[in-house]
């Protein structure tokens, strides 16, 4: 259900001038709201990057210690993402969990970077991961405002793309072979900027309940997408050697 009702047009025949002026103040009312809605979810998209970058800043110190500890981690990410789901429409909590996951997300990235850091050139690696994950953001984003196709289609493709991604990310780490890892980045890149485009357009229709709902599906875009672009830039990089 749409979290502000974004039809504006009543059936029927006659109406009243009461009627009237009161669909154009309901009119209004829905796009102060729609304005609202959306401000908030980016505010809480920007406080999620920045405890996601703190998370990575801090972790980068105790990078051997955090990759010891990595899957059980990973496991408390998926917790703390649950979490956020069930406490989205309380306020404070939500909140709080959600840049509790968001600053673990940042935590737990820090094996990879440290791996890219060490690299000739890793700064470079990781600046122009991260500029080219914002320029397909911003986009994707511009894309998914301007077109008139209705992207809600895409769900359910996106949704087996990601399994499928997700399956071959899980056995790639038994088999540890470079070319599939490619594969699977390649394809993380293509699926999560997809992605981005999806969840702006549903953002704008007002499918998500809450900005922390709203905020936590454009995070999660950005942030697969950054992780995959690093590990492509990385496995390049890595090549060149």
């Amino acid at each position: 259900m749409s979290i502000y009702d974004r039809n504006y047009v009543s059936s029927g025949n006659e109406f009243s001038s009461s009627a009237t002026s009161e669909a154009y103040e309901s009119k209004d009312s829905s796009k102060v709201a729609m304005v609202a809605f959306i401000k908030q979810t980016y505010q809480l998209f920007a406080g999620s990057l920045l405890a996601a970058t703190v998370g990575a800043y801090l972790g980068m110190g105790i990078a051997p210690i955090i990759a010891s500890w990595y899957w059980g981690l990973v496991i408390l990410e998926f917790a703390l993402l649950f979490g956020i789901y069930a406490v989205r429409d309380k306020p404070g909590i939500n909140l709080a969990v959600l840049f509790a996951f968001t600053f673990l997300t940042g935590l737990t990235l820090t094996p990879l970077l440290s791996v890219i850091l060490a690299m000739p050139g890793g700064a470079s690696i990781v600046a122009n991961a991260f500029l080219l994950t914002t320029a397909i953001f911003g986009g994707m984003s511009l894309f998914a405002l301007r077109t008139s196709k209705d992207l809600a289609n895409m769900g359910k493709m996106l949704f087996i793309a990601l399994i499928v991604v997700v399956i071959g990310s899980v056995i790639n780490i038994f088999l540890g072979n470079p070319m599939l890892q490619t594969i699977i980045a390649g394809a993380a890149a293509i699926l999560f900027s997809l992605f981005i485009a999806y969840d702006t357009q549903n953002i704008i229709k007002g499918a998500y309940s809450s900005p922390v709902e709203a905020a936590i599906s454009l995070y999660l875009s950005f942030f697969n997408l950054f992780v995959a672009l690093l590990q492509l830039f990385g496995i390049f990089g890595n090549s060149d050697e």
